[in-house]
C-alpha cells in the first residue's frame, strides 16, 4: 500500500523526506533569527550590541567615553563601505552565535586580529586631517603601534 502523499506526481517519499528535513531546518533557524533579535544587527543601533550580555560592560562604556557623542559600534568596528560592512557583520554574527551556542568565547571578550585592523582603518580614516604625518611615516601600519594602544577609553571609556 502506497502512503496518500507519495501519489502525488514527481514528489516521492524521498523528496517528503527532503521537503520535511529542509522546512525544519527553515523553520528552526527562522525561529533562532526571531529569538535571537536578528534583524536589528542590520541597524546602526547601539542597543543590538547588548542583546548578548557579555557586550553590556562595553555598551556602558561606550555611553561613558568620549566617542559617544559622535561614534556608534559601526562606525568603529565594521567598514564603511557597504559589501565590507555587510561581510564583516556576517563573519563575526557567525563567530559570535557559535561562541555563545557552545560557551566557547572567552571572558571578556576580546577583539580579534581581523576586526583589530578594521578598527585601526577606520581610526584612521575618521582621523585622517589629525594623524596624516604619522601614516605618511608608517608607524601607524607598525601592528604594534595601532591607535588603540595609546587611545584605549576613547571608545569604550577608562578601564575599569
Amino acid at each position: 500500500m502506497k502512503l496518500p502523499l507519495t501519489n502525488l506526481p514527481g514528489l516521492g517519499l524521498l523528496g517528503w523526506i527532503i521537503a520535511a528535513v529542509a522546512g525544519s531546518l527553515c523553520g528552526l533557524g527562522g525561529y533562532t533569527f526571531h529569538y535571537a533579535e536578528g534583524g536589528s544587527y542590520f541597524s546602526n543601533d547601539p542597543k543590538a550590541c547588548v542583546n548578548c550580555h557579555v557586550m553590556q560592560d562595553h555598551y556602558d562604556g561606550w555611553q561613558k567615553a568620549s566617542h559617544h557623542a559622535v561614534a556608534t559600534c559601526n562606525d568603529c568596528h565594521v567598514p564603511h563601505d557597504f559589501v565590507g560592512k555587510y561581510t564583516v557583520k556576517a563573519e563575526d554574527g557567525y563567530r559570535h552565535s557559535k561562541g555563545f551556542t557552545f560557551q566557547d568565547f572567552h571572558e571578556p571578550i576580546r577583539i580579534k586580529p581581523p576586526s583589530s585592523k578594521v578598527l585601526q582603518a577606520n581610526c584612521i580614516q575618521c582621523h585622517a586631517d589629525v594623524v596624516q604625518e604619522i601614516t605618511t611615516l608608517g608607524s601607524a601600519g607598525d601592528e604594534s603601534n595601532t591607535c588603540v594602544r595609546c587611545h584605549a577609553s576613547v571608545g569604550h571609556g577608562p578601564e575599569r
